[in-house]
C-alpha cells in the first residue's frame, strides 16, 4: 500500500464515522461515541495495516528512526506498519492530521517535543494532551554541525565568529521545532544575541543537510540518524555533542560541556494516537514496540550508529513524562523568549 492509498483509507474512515452527523448538521452524540468505543474495545486489534505519520520529510532523524523501529514492531503486531511523511506547517500538518483521525488505533503519530514547542510559540492551539500517549521510544543526542572546510571547527568558536561578523552567519532550523529551540538555548548559554544571527527555515532536517552540503548555511543542528555517514565521509563537521559523555560513534568529538557550553540536549521520540482511542489499543501497540526495542540488533543500531538511547516508557509512564517535560520546556521557552517565527 503506497502513501496515497494510506491517506485515502484514513480519509474514508473519517468520512464513514462522521457522514451521518454532518448530513444532519449535528455532532456525534455521547451515546454513539460510547457505543463506538465499546465496539472498538471488543474487536480484534490490529486487524489491518497501521499508518505511522511522520510530520517531517524523508531522510531526517525522525524519519530514519521510526522506519527502523516500525519495521521490527510490525513483526509483533502481525500487520504492516506503514510510515508516511507529512511535513509542513512547522511539523503541525502531520500532528493535526492524526489529531483529527479516527480514534481506532490504526493511525499513529511519531513525533517529539515539537508538539509542545509549536504550542508555546503560538503556532498551534494544542499540545501533547490532545493525544493519547502510546510510548516513549528513544532519546537522540543533538549535534551542531557545519560543512567541511568551515573556519569554525568547534561549537565554542561560534560566539567569537558571530561577534566578528554580526548579522552574517546563517543558522538553519525548522520553525518551532527542536532545532529552533536548541539554537535559542545555545545562544543563551554562549552570550549570542539573536539579533546578530540570521535564521533560515526549512521544512525538515533533510533539506538542511542539502543546504549545508552546498554551503548555503553556516550551521545546522543535526544528529547521527541524519548525518552519520556524512560525518564519517568528512563532508560535514560535527562541532560538539550535546550529551553528558562522548558518543561511541564520534569518540573524537568533545561534548559541548567539555567546550564550556553548559548544554545537554536530546530529541525524545515517541508514539501518539488520537485522544479517545480505547486504552487497550495503545497498550497493544506499546507492547509490540517494546518487543522491537528489546531486540539486541536494533538496540545496538540505535545506540551506536544513530546516537539514540532506548528509553522505553509505556502509556501512563510516558504521559507523566510528557507532563513533566512540558513544565520544563515551558520554563526554558519563557527564559529564551521562544515565540512564533515569521
Amino acid at each position: 500500500m503506497n502513501a496515497l492509498q494510506v491517506l485515502l483509507t484514513i480519509c474514508r474512515r473519517i468520512l464513514l464515522r462522521t457522514s451521518f452527523a454532518v448530513a444532519l448538521g449535528i455532532g456525534l452524540p455521547a451515546s454513539t461515541q460510547a457505543s463506538d468505543q465499546a465496539e472498538l474495545s471488543s474487536a480484534p486489534f490490529p486487524a489491518s495495516d497501521i499508518t505511522l505519520v511522520v510530520p517531517f520529510g524523508e531522510g531526517g532523524a525522525t524519519d530514519v528512526l521510526f522506519r527502523a523501529i516500525a519495521e521490527q514492531a510490525q513483526t509483533y503486531l502481525e500487520v504492516p506498519v506503514t510510515p508516511i511523511n507529512m511535513p509542513g506547517n512547522g511539523a503541525t500538518l502531520g500532528s493535526q492530521f492524526v489529531k483529527e483521525a479516527p480514534a481506532d488505533g490504526y493511525t499513529l503519530l511519531g513525533s517529539h517535543q515539537t508538539i509542545d514547542l509549536a504550542y508555546f510559540a503560538g503556532f498551534a492551539d494544542y499540545y501533547h494532551d490532545a493525544f493519547a500517549p502510546v510510548a516513549l521510544l528513544t532519546r537522540t543526542v543533538n549535534i551542531p554541525a557545519t560543512y567541511a572546510g568551515h573556519s569554525v571547527t568547534q561549537a565554542s568558536q561560534i560566539a567569537a565568529m558571530v561577534e566578528q561578523q554580526p548579522g552574517e552567519l546563517l543558522f538553519g532550523m525548522i520553525p518551532h521545532s527542536t532545532d529552533h529551540f536548541f539554537w535559542l538555548q545555545f545562544f543563551e548559554q554562549t552570550g549570542i544575541s539573536i539579533d546578530d544571527v540570521q535564521f533560515v527555515h526549512y521544512p525538515d532536517t533533510g533539506a538542511q543537510v542539502v543546504a549545508l552540503l552546498g554551503g548555503e548555511l553556516d550551521f545546522a543542528m543535526l544528529n547521527l540518524p541524519s548525518a552519520s555517514q556524512l560525518f564519517k565521509a568528512g563532508a560535514l563537521t560535527p562541532l560538539g555533542v550535546a550529551s553528558e559523555t562522548r558518543l561511541s560513534a564520534l569518540p573524537q568529538v568533545p561534548t559541548l560541556m567539555e567546550q564550556g557550553v553548559e548544554l545537554v540536549n536530546t530529541t525524545d521520540r515517541g508514539l501518539f494516537a488520537p485522544l479517545d482511542t480505547p486504552p487497550e489499543r495503545p497498550a497493544r501497540l506499546a507492547g509490540a514496540f517494546e518487543q522491537a526495542l528489546a531486540q539486541p540488533s536494533l538496540a545496538h543500531t540505535l545506540q551506536h550508529i544513530h546516537g539514540s538511547g532506548v528509553d522505553f516508557r509505556p502509556r501512563e509512564a510516558y504521559g507523566r513524562y510528557l507532563d513533566e517535560q512540558y513544565q520544563q520546556l515551558k520554563a526554558l521557552a519563557d527564559a529564551v523568549s521562544f515565540e512564533r517565527y515569521q
